[in-house]
């Protein structure tokens, strides 16, 4: 009996490209893999390192989980109906798109997701994720006009990146998956703590204030034609360290990831630097770009140059009226009084004391917030998030809504990304048509559906790569949707 989804997409005048599914690895089966990349010894060290993650919360008591701030992990995490079985076999995940009311799945990895972070040994983990990408390139070969898959970079340091990125691409992987974000130790911290798990840790978000020059690797990217998708989250960061529920360190930790990259991007320059890579932000939805967008809207409106020398400039502050006032409010209140030439001498920031107002001008009279992106105008800071940011939003997040809303004049660019194998999505045969709800319930419109579910992944994956749907099933619609982009710019 067919499906609610396959009839939805029998009734659709356009693809279904699912932008962010999931497969199951089998860790024998990559093992074996990792075995024939670096041998015996450093399978052992990989089974030391990602191996048995999370073994340590529940080999420890309650005490001691409370007293470290262990993170409850993740638990239960995937379905057990015929997806399961879907999610770990290639073959039955290409036998089941139509059930889904897919057309082409660009499927992304799940253990693959661990190895993008810093294990301090940049040789194992270059071993790991090369391993890693020749599985990818060998198990999903025979379903290629379907199934598109994805492989891993670890962005750690740069030279980790290029060289993973350029073996990706020479193996003929058409897209990977990182991580926008790094937990690393604070280097001062190293003059007296000489155990790095016991000393402070901050995020880098890479594209502003990071310890290395990640430029090399965003052009490596545009080289090798591939979407720079990250799909790294905060789980473990000091606010989602609840020793004893998984649920409150996962709401929402994508999204704060993603946030945290994004406007570094912003603010470092990158994306005005990179027009045309597509920046991709998978399984966060799109509700935290929409809260993003109009901050920093707001926030240049009033920090940038122009408004602080006009409004914020510490010496435009009229002190003769100011005496004025202080001086009648003294009548009333003997204290002020007491304090007015001190006041007006050198206390009138509440944040620096005993500065002047000349002393606080020339402090800061270089300083600015967006000197390393040139944004003259409102429509600038727009089109560097709009044109080729894009964000993977799942099927029942209705936050999809306020990003193609008129009234809220934002326009981003979400795409369908459906979790199938992971435990948000127990019947993967309902994604389709759970979306669609959006469209029938007055939210979207038939057209914001279409790009939601095939127009922007196209801009996204093959924005660098005008052949990133060759040899699938889609490979002209796909073509004709590029040749009307092009046209439009032009």
């Amino acid at each position: 009996m067919p499906t609610k989804s396959y009839e939805l997409r029998q009734k659709l005048d356009h693809p279904v490209i699912d932008s962010d599914g999931h497969w199951a690895e089998l860790y024998p089966v990559y093992k074996d893999f990792v075995r024939e990349v670096g041998g015996p010894g450093l399978l052992d060290r990989f089974d030391k390192v990602y191996g048995r993650r999370m073994g340590a919360w529940y080999e420890a008591s309650q005490e001691d989980r409370r007293k470290n701030r262990m993170r409850r992990p993740s638990y239960w995490g995937v379905p057990t109906s015929q997806d399961r079985i879907a999610t770990l076999v290639p073959r039955v995940f290409r036998e089941s798109l139509d059930d889904w009311g897919v057309d082409v799945a660009v499927v992304f990895p799940t253990i693959g997701l661990t190895l993008p972070r810093d294990v301090g040994d940049p040789e194992l983990s270059t071993a790991a994720i090369k391993a890693y990408n020749l599985m990818v390139k060998e198990l999903w070969a025979p379903y290629c006009d379907r199934i598109i898959p994805v492989g891993v970079v670890n962005l750690s340091t740069p030279d980790e990146a290029i060289e993973q990125l350029e073996f990706a691409h020479s193996i003929g992987l058409r897209q990977v998956v990182t991580g926008g974000t790094i937990v690393r130790t604070v280097e001062a911290d190293a003059e007296w703590q000489p155990d790095p798990a016991k000393r402070r840790v901050y995020v880098d978000a890479l594209g502003l204030d990071s310890p290395y020059d990640y430029e090399p690797v965003w052009r490596k990217f545009e080289e090798c034609k591939m979407a720079l998708c990250t799909h790294s989250g905060s789980m473990g960061w000091p606010d989602r360290s609840s020793p004893s529920n998984f649920v409150a360190n996962h709401l929402g930790h994508f999204a704060q990831s993603h946030h945290l990259f994004a406007r570094n991007l912003i603010l470092g320059g990158v994306s005005q630097r990179h027009p045309d890579l597509p920046f991709g932000f998978l399984e966060g939805g799109v509700g935290w770009a929409c809260n993003l967008f109009s901050d920093l809207k707001e926030h240049w409106e009033k920090r940038n140059r122009q408004y602080l020398d006009a409004h914020l400039k510490p010496t435009n502050l009229d002190k003769d009226e100011l005496r004025k006032q202080l001086e009648i409010q003294a009548d009333t209140v003997a204290r002020f009084g007491d304090h007015i030439e001190d006041v007006l001498d050198k206390n009138l920031d509440q944040l620096h004391v005993d500065m002047t107002q000349d002393e606080l001008t020339e402090l800061d009279k270089d300083s600015s917030d967006f000197k390393l992106v040139d944004i003259p105008d409102r429509e600038t800071l727009k089109s560097l998030f709009r044109k080729n940011f894009f964000f993977g939003a799942e099927a029942d997040d209705p936050m999809t809504a306020i990003a193609f809303d008129p009234r809220m004049k934002m326009n981003l660019r979400p795409v369908l990304g459906s979790d199938i194998g992971h435990f948000d999505v127990i019947d993967a045969t309902e994604v389709l048509e759970e979306a669609y709800e959006l469209v029938e319930d007055g939210l979207i419109t038939a057209e914001n559906f279409r790009d939601f579910v095939f127009v922007n992944p196209i801009r996204m994956f093959a924005g660098l790569n005008k052949d990133f749907f060759k040899d699938t099933i889609i490979e002209q619609e796909a073509r004709t949707v590029l040749a009307q982009e092009t046209a439009v710019t032009v």
